[in-house]
């Protein structure tokens, strides 16, 4: 079938792609690449993809091409499901023959509820999707593909038997030539990666158990599944040919560390070739590996320290130690490996008080740089389930985005409310890049970088409106 893989049209700014953790309207503008829909692409011959966010794509483009396929695969997300549901009403009206399929967590865990909101929808595919649109786009009978839910030519919706989770990741074909030719790779920036950059997965799942993490809940699992090193390597040698431009390659493996003796050596493999990376880290890593990673190319590090308060990171079954997390912070510092930390404010067991512990905790151990969110409560983990039993959530107004696509806090407790967690994150941002000292490392590192120069300058302004357009939201209630 001709096939277009689509990230559809959404709010201004709205960083939906299937690589993003929190589907929202960040605090500046940040795009990921949606691998997620680039690797069943790259199973479909002759497909198309569409990544309209990032390309400023506008739906009347989109639907001037419906009458091209036979088959559209829509990337779907809690925050951008009613609006992903009126892009797929416009190709219907466009090209009524077209089937319509949605991949995604939200469809993964609410396939039932999903068709049954959406008629347009004709499909969703559950789980690791892969092979299951595979087998779609190749015109196999529906009612034979594990995996598929679907309504049948009577409406009834049908749920067929589980596909089994892929083991042999190397199964997948490379998801860079499909970048290469539907992507402009200059679309895609986040701020603390070099420009341009490129990011792929060299495996899927994730050993941790954190309560609110999605994608090891709904989609990837809690085993780490991995590419072996000569496929990961053959890949990056070929993305390095056909995009001599990158300056950056990141693992976006939910936890690329899970497996020390692999990423080391990857690392040496690369330290080899010469290439700049970076990638996700539990704040675990032995010293000795970090060296090795350090010597191999590694720039930086995405570190998940979610709270600097040790009940909430037992509450969040984290499995993290403060006094480990500090240590590794300490030894990355020495060693010159940049760290990106990101915190959550509003999990389980936080309070005023926790929050200043947790602000006081980011400015000790002092990351380079750190991205603050909200706890988000997503369908399929164990937080929605938690948050829903105890009434720290109401299931009826579970949105975790306003009408513009930024996230609000959905999760309020007894002793703290919706507005107090909310606006938290503008005073934790304020505490820790207002400081004399991180605005001095700041200053420095622009006078030594030109083009970072540039960056921090459109981020700041980004950063300003979007706070003045955060204080004129009315969340109270």
């Amino acid at each position: 079938m001709r096939t277009l893989f689509l990230q559809a049209p959404s709010f201004d700014g709205f960083d939906g792609g299937a690589g993003s953790r929190y589907q929202a309207k960040r605090e500046i503008k940040s795009f990921w690449y949606p691998t997620w829909l680039a690797q069943p692409a790259a199973l479909v011959e002759n497909s198309k993809l569409i990544d309209a966010p990032p390309h400023k794509t506008k739906l009347a483009e989109v639907t001037s091409q419906a009458k091209d396929f036979d088959l559209t695969i829509m990337h779907t997300s809690i925050p951008s499901f009613n609006s992903d549901v009126k892009v797929a009403q416009a190709l219907k009206a466009a090209n009524p023959s077209m089937k319509i399929g949605m991949i995604g967590a939200k469809v993964a865990v609410e396939s039932d509820k999903s068709l049954a909101q959406a008629p347009v929808i004709d499909f969703v595919c559950r789980n690791e999707f892969d092979f299951t649109v595979k087998d779609v786009a190749d015109g196999q009978n529906w009612a034979s593909i594990p995996g598929l839910s679907f309504r049948n030519e009577s409406g009834v919706i049908v749920h067929n038997k589980d596909r089994a989770i892929l083991e042999n990741m190397d199964a997948l074909p490379f998801v860079t030539p499909v970048y290469k030719r539907d992507l402009v790779m200059e679309n895609y920036f986040i701020g603390y990666l070099k420009h341009p950059y490129i990011s792929i997965y060299t495996g899927r799942g994730c050993k941790s158990r954190c309560t609110f993490c999605l994608w090891p809940q709904t989609v990837g699992g809690h085993r780490y599944r991995t590419r072996s090193v000569d496929h990961v390597i053959e890949e990056i040698v070929w993305a390095k040919k056909n995009f001599p431009q990158t300056k950056e390659f990141f693992f976006d493996d939910d936890t690329f560390t899970d497996d020390l003796p692999r990423a080391e050596a990857i690392a040496a493999r690369l330290g080899k070739l010469g290439i700049t990376w970076s990638c996700n880290a539990k704040a675990n890593v032995p010293r000795d590996t970090l060296k090795k990673l350090k010597d191999g190319g590694l720039r930086l590090l995405l570190v998940g320290y979610e709270s600097g308060n040790q009940q909430i990171l037992h509450n969040i079954k984290k499995g993290m130690r403060i006094e480990v997390a500090e240590q590794f912070t300490k030894d990355c510092h020495e060693l010159g490996i940049a760290i990106h930390g990101t915190f959550i404010l509003g999990l389980p067991g936080e309070s005023k008080e926790t929050i200043q512990e947790t602000m006081a905790f980011a400015k000790r151990i002092n990351p380079h740089t750190i991205q603050v969110s909200l706890a988000a409560p997503y369908p399929g983990t164990f937080l929605f389930n938690q948050a829903v039993e105890n009434g720290w959530l109401d299931e009826k107004n579970a949105e975790l985005v306003d009408e513009s696509g930024v996230q609000i806090a959905p999760l309020h407790y007894p002793h703290l409310t919706h507005t107090e967690i909310f606006q938290s994150v503008e005073t934790f941002y304020r505490s820790f890049y207002f400081r004399t000292g991180k605005i001095a490392s700041i200053v420095g590192e622009m006078a030594r970088d030109r083009q970072m120069l540039v960056r921090r300058l459109r981020e700041g302004v980004e950063f300003f409106h979007f706070l003045k357009e955060r204080r004129s939201l009315d969340i109270a209630a």
